[in-house]
């Protein structure tokens, strides 16, 4: 199994989550997180001033799969997020020992 994580734009939110569901996710987690990349923060004005906002305002999605879905998946959330803009995000892919599924104990796949 494989943990998805991606780092996206707030407003492609909607685009990602109906990529997923149509490639057969049924659940993810979404968090809404800060930072900063190569685009390092933005300049913004408030009456009259200039400042600098570092961290931006970004959505992380996560996923847990298994293995054989990870293409499919990885491509439905890149397509989904892209604008083509520095600053789209990026996708993270880590390995997944064991799942439990609290309710009922099930483990691993038949959790997911």
């Amino acid at each position: 199994m494989k943990k998805v994580e991606a780092i996206i734009r707030p407003f492609k939110l909607e685009d990602v989550k109906l990529a997923l569901v149509n490639a057969g996710i049924v659940g993810m987690t979404v968090s809404e997180v800060r930072g900063f990349g190569r685009q390092k923060g933005q300049v913004e004005r408030y009456r009259g001033s200039e400042f600098t906002v570092e961290f931006l305002q970004k959505l992380k999605i996560e996923v847990v799969i298994d293995d054989s879905r990870i293409e499919t998946v990885v491509n439905a959330i890149a397509e989904a997020a892209k604008t083509g803009e520095i600053g789209d995000g990026k996708i993270f892919i880590s390995p997944v020992d064991t799942v439990v599924r609290i309710r009922t104990g099930d483990r691993d796949s038949s959790a997911l």
